[in-house]
C-alpha cells in the first residue's frame, strides 16, 4: 500500500493510521496540493538538505554566543515553511518559485548570522521572524512592520497593533511568510510596531493558537521596546472572530479592540440546534463557556471595543449577538457600519474606524482603573487589570467580581461563584493611605487588609462562606493553570509518551495505537508543529518537572501510566474500567482524561487523547471547541468517526479538588 508523503515523514505507517479510523468525507484544511515537477522538487529538497546543515551548524557554532543564537529562529522559520509545504501542500506553479526564494533569504540570513551581522535585525518595514513555542518546540513565525523612524538602540516604548488574519485553508507558513515580506502598513500609525500573527494556521486563535499571541508579543518585546499600555488587537472575518474572544477573554490588557465580522459564538452562528442536526451532548454545550465572546460580555466594560461590520454582511451577526449580550449586561458596543457594503471594509468607515482606535491608543490604557467588573467561567481565564481570581466555588459557572477603589481608605467587592481572589496595585505609590491599613468589604464582610506599600497586595479566601486575609493566594487543587478540560493539556509544552509493553486488551492497544497515529499527523496539520513523541522508557526528570505527559495505551502497555494509576480516580484492570460508579468492560472500553500528575501536580497527565476536536469540526472555525470535558469512558466497538473516538459511554468534570463529583 502506498504511504503518503507526509505519513512517511512523520513515521507513521497507512494501516497503522487508517485502522477503524473514519474516511474524511468533509473538506479538508489544508486542502490537497498540486504535483512539484521533478526538477523542482530536486531542488527543493536539496535546498532544504543544505539550509537544514546549515541551521544545525549555527546551533552549535553560536552556543557560546546567547544573543546571536537567539536570532536562530528567523533563519529556520524559512527551512520549516519550505518542509511543510513540499511537496503536499503546495498549490499553484506560483509557489514553488516561492520556496525556492524563502530556502534563498534563509541561506542568506544563516550566513549574516555566522558571520554576526544580522541586518534584519536593525532594519525598519516589513519582516518575516520567528520564535520557538514552548508547547512542541516548533518555529512559529509572525510578521513585523517596524516603523520607518525606529533606529537600533531606540529604548523608547512604542504602540503595538496586533492583526488577526482571516481564514484561508491555503494560508500555510509559505503563504504567510511571502505576503509578509512584502506587507504593507495598514491600522498602524507610523510610529507604531505592527504584529501580524500567523496563530498556529487557522484556528481563530484558540487553543495553542491562543498561546502564539503571547509567545509572538513576548518574542517582539524581546527585540524592540513595547509599551505595554498602547497595546491594540484588531482582526478581520476569522480575524474578527479572534478579536471578539481576545478582547473578551483578555480585556484587562488592550488599549483598544477592535472586531470586524466574524462570529462570536458557536450555537447561533453555526446553526447547531437546526433539527437536521444531531444535539451535542450537554458537555459540550457547557464547554462553549471556554470561547464565547457573548458569556464574557461584561468584560468589554474594561477596554474600548469599536465593533465593524458591512451593512449587508452576513457576519453582522456577531456584532449584533455581541450588541445584545452586551446590553443585558448594561454596556453599550461602540459599532460602525459600511453602508451598502459586504464582507469587507467599506473605505470612508475604516477611515474612521482607523481614527478612532488611534485616539484610543493616543489616551492609552488605564492599569488602575477605580471600577472593575470581570466575569469568568474558568480560572484558564482569572485576571483583570489589578483583580485575579484564585479559587471559584465551581468551574464552569458563572464567576463574576466587582471591585471599586472607594476611595484612599479602602475597597468594596462584591463576589458570586468565587472562592479566593487577590488584588495586587500595579502602580506605586500604591493610591492607598499610608497612614493606616485600608479596609476591604467583601460580600458586606469588613476586613482589614495589610499595611499600605508602594505595590500593595492582598489576597482573601472563603471558607464556609466567610472572608478572610490570606498571607497567600488561595490555595485550590483547579487553579489558573490547571483547571481542564482535555483541551488545556496542548496549550503548554506536552509530550506524547507511546508505550513498549503489551496491552491488557488487544483491541485497546489497537485503538490507542491508531489514535496516537492520528494525534501526531493531526497537530502537524491543524496547529503546524510536530509533536514530540518519546517512548514510556525515555522519560526524563526534566520531562516530568516541564512538560504536560500524555500518556497512550493502558496500564499493561504503558509503564508511565501503570505507575501512576493506583493515584488516579479510576480503576483499570483486565477485565474491568471503573470510573465512579461506572463501571465497564475494559476489553471494549478505554478512558480518556486529564488530571494532574501525581507525579508533578503543577503539570497534568492526559489519557489517550490529542485535542478533542476533530475533523468533522473543521468546516467552520466555530465548530473548533473542546468536545470532551475532564473525563470520558469510550466504546471501542464504535469505530472512531469524524467527530468523536469512538462511542463515548459517559463524560464529565472533576470538582474543584479534582475529585468525581458524588451522586
Amino acid at each position: 500500500m502506498k504511504q503518503l508523503p507526509l505519513l512517511a515523514a512523520l513515521g507513521i505507517s497507512l494501516p497503522s493510521l487508517l485502522f477503524a479510523q473514519a474516511t474524511p468525507t468533509v473538506k479538508q484544511a489544508p486542502p490537497p496540493g498540486i504535483a512539484v515537477p521533478d526538477a523542482d522538487a530536486a531542488e527543493l529538497k536539496a535546498g532544504l538538505d543544505t539550509l537544514g546543515k546549515e541551521i544545525e551548524s549555527l546551533r552549535g557554532a553560536l552556543e557560546s554566543k546567547p544573543d546571536l543564537l537567539a536570532l536562530l529562529p528567523d533563519v529556520e522559520v524559512f527551512h520549516k515553511a519550505v518542509r511543510y509545504a513540499f511537496p503536499d501542500e503546495i498549490f499553484k506553479p506560483q509557489e514553488i518559485a516561492a520556496a525556492k526564494a524563502q530556502l534563498a533569504l534563509g541561506m542568506q540570513r544563516a550566513k549574516e548570522l555566522r558571520d554576526g551581522k544580522p541586518s534584519w535585525a536593525t532594519a525598519t518595514g516589513p519582516l518575516v521572524r520567528g520564535y520557538t513555542s514552548k508547547i512542541d518546540g516548533s518555529v512559529q513565525p509572525y510578521t513585523l512592520i517596524v516603523p520607518e523612524d525606529w533606529k537600533p538602540g531606540d529604548k523608547t516604548p512604542r504602540p503595538l497593533y496586533l492583526w488577526f488574519h482571516g481564514r484561508g485553508d491555503t494560508l500555510t507558513e509559505l503563504s504567510f511568510i511571502a505576503g509578509g515580506l512584502k506587507a504593507k502598513r495598514d491600522f498602524a500609525t507610523p510610529n507604531a510596531f505592527e504584529l501580524r500573527l500567523y496563530g498556529r494556521y487557522c484556528n481563530a486563535s484558540k487553543f495553542a493558537g491562543e498561546t502564539d499571541c503571547f509567545e509572538a508579543m513576548d518574542a517582539v518585546g524581546r527585540h524592540y521596546a513595547i509599551d505595554p499600555n498602547r497595546l491594540v488587537e484588531m482582526g478581520f472575518s476569522m480575524g474578527g472572530a479572534t478579536a471578539w474572544h481576545m478582547g473578551a477573554h483578555h480585556a484587562g490588557l488592550w488599549a483598544a479592540a477592535s472586531a470586524g465580522a466574524g462570529f462570536a459564538e458557536t450555537a447561533v452562528y453555526a446553526k447547531v440546534f437546526d433539527p437536521k442536526k444531531e444535539v451535542p451532548p450537554w458537555w459540550e454545550q457547557v464547554l462553549w463557556r471556554y470561547y464565547d465572546a457573548v458569556d464574557y460580555a461584561a468584560n468589554l466594560g474594561n477596554v474600548p471595543m469599536v465593533a465593524y461590520n458591512g451593512e449587508i454582511d452576513p457576519q453582522r451577526q456577531s456584532a449584533d449577538m455581541m450588541d445584545n449580550a452586551m446590553t443585558a449586561e448594561g454596556l453599550k458596543l461602540e459599532r460602525l457600519i459600511g453602508p451598502n457594503t459586504a464582507h469587507k471594509y467599506e473605505p470612508e468607515t475604516k477611515k474612521e474606524l482607523s481614527k478612532r482606535i488611534d485616539a484610543l491608543v493616543a489616551k492609552g490604557r488605564d492599569p488602575m482603573p477605580a471600577h472593575i467588573r470581570f466575569v469568568t467561567y474558568t480560572l484558564r481565564y482569572n485576571q483583570m487589570k489589578w483583580i485575579t481570581l484564585d479559587a471559584l466555588d465551581k468551574h464552569w459557572e458563572r464567576a463574576e467580581i466587582e471591585a471599586d477603589l472607594v476611595d484612599e481608605g479602602g475597597f468594596q467587592v462584591k463576589t458570586k461563584n468565587i472562592a479566593g481572589f487577590t488584588i495586587a496595585l500595579p502602580v506605586a505609590p500604591a493610591p492607598l493611605d499610608k497612614t493606616h491599613p485600608p479596609r476591604v468589604v467583601i460580600d458586606g464582610q469588613e476586613i482589614v487588609g495589610p499595611p499600605v506599600k508602594d505595590f500593595w497586595t492582598a489576597h482573601f479566601a472563603k471558607t464556609d462562606g466567610k472572608w478572610a486575609l490570606s498571607e497567600a493566594p488561595a490555595e485550590a487543587p483547579k487553579h489558573h493553570g490547571m483547571t481542564g478540560p482535555v483541551d488545556e493539556a496542548f496549550t503548554d509544552s506536552f509530550i506524547f509518551v507511546a508505550p513498549t509493553g503489551t496491552a491488557l486488551n488487544e483491541k485497546v492497544g489497537a485503538w490507542s495505537k491508531s489514535e496516537l497515529d492520528r494525534a501526531i499527523v493531526e497537530w502537524h496539520r491543524v496547529f503546524r508543529g510536530d509533536a514530540r513523541v518519546k517512548n514510556d522508557n525515555e522519560l526524563t526528570a526534566d520531562d516530568i518537572a516541564n512538560s504536560n505527559l500524555v500518556l497512550w495505551g493502558d496500564p499493561g502497555s504503558n509503564a508511565a501510566l501503570a505507575k501512576i494509576l493506583p493515584k488516579l480516580p479510576i480503576q483499570w484492570t483486565k477485565n474491568d474500567l471503573k470510573v465512579g460508579s461506572l463501571q465497564v468492560s475494559a476489553a471494549d472500553c478505554a478512558p480518556i482524561l486529564i488530571y494532574p500528575n501525581p507525579m508533578n501536580p503543577k503539570r497534568y497527565v492526559v489519557l489517550n487523547s490529542s485535542f478533542t476536536f476533530r475533523q468533522g469540526s473543521t468546516t467552520s472555525n466555530s465548530l473548533q471547541t473542546p468536545k470532551l470535558p475532564d473525563w470520558a469512558v469510550i466504546d471501542l466497538r464504535t469505530p472512531p468517526s469524524l467527530m468523536w473516538p469512538g462511542l463515548v459511554v459517559d463524560a464529565g468534570f472533576f470538582d474543584e479538588r479534582w475529585q468525581l463529583p458524588t451522586p
